[in-house]
């Protein structure tokens, strides 16, 4: 008599935790890789020292209360957006995101996890930006402090989903240049690292309806004065379900 064998096929994990493993993954991803590391923290802080202790230009008194949610701002650009842009960018041109999209996470989950990593990076680079500013002097409205993660998700969700625009309709080496190039414009006329005002009244009325003026408006607004950014809030609401939109539209996902 021949004993009958079964085979056992294995079952994929929940999806919340397919989720959670590739957020690691794109976390372990983010914190290992040495030029993110300089644009992400290094360049603020920087930028955070240079800003609050010379001269030009002329901000309210005192100036870390106008530079430090700025340079916060700038931080969260530079992981969410700049970061982002140029691994999606190179993991398309290396087949990565075909062969994840093909794994049990699926694409849903592969980019669920991105979110989750950005999100969770971010967190602790504007921890560690806001310590180093409040040894500076800064003192963060208390109200701000709680409507902050408002900002930041919604900062998060329209420069990724720049990233994801700009990663999935050029070739990695146009997105390493244009990635890098926006990152610089954002940062100096943006009026993302300081308040549009600074650059003059036409570029101020611009700046104003960027996704980079509303995210710096909004912690400004919030951090300095304790007030609840609305319109800056729904400037980012449209630009993120514009972009989303077009994201869907355009993505590619091999190169």
């Amino acid at each position: 008599m021949i004993a009958e064998t079964t085979t056992h096929v294995p079952t994929p994990a929940p999806r919340g935790q397919r989720v959670v493993a590739q957020a690691r993954f794109e976390a372990g991803i983010l914190v290992r890789n040495g030029e993110q590391l300089l644009v992400s923290l290094v360049l603020p802080v920087l930028a955070l020292v240079a800003l609050a202790t010379v001269s030009y230009p002329d901000l309210a008194t005192p100036r870390i209360a106008v530079v430090a949610p700025g340079v916060l701002a700038l931080a969260l650009v530079s992981t969410a957006f700049t970061g982002q842009a140029i691994q999606t960018a190179f993991d398309r041109r290396y087949g990565v995101l075909r062969m994840l999209a093909t794994t049990p996470v699926g694409t849903d989950g592969l980019l669920a996890g991105k979110a989750l990593a950005i999100g969770a990076v971010a967190a602790a680079q504007l921890a560690v930006l806001g310590l180093l500013a409040a040894l500076m002097g800064w003192r963060p409205d208390p109200l701000g402090l709680l409507l902050a993660p408002v900002t930041g998700a919604l900062g998060v969700w329209v420069f990724v989903a720049l990233a994801l625009l700009v990663a999935g309709a050029m070739r990695a080496e146009a997105v390493l240049a244009v990635a890098n190039l926006a990152w610089v414009l954002i940062a100096g006329v943006g009026g993302l690292l300081l308040p549009g005002g600074t650059l003059g009244g036409t570029v101020a009325a611009i700046v104003r309806w960027l996704p980079s003026g509303a995210l710096g408006d909004a912690f400004r607004d919030q951090l300095a004065h304790g007030s609840v950014p609305l319109l800056p809030w729904l400037v980012l609401l449209v630009w993120g379900a514009a972009l989303s939109l077009a994201v869907l539209r355009t993505f590619r996902w091999r190169d």
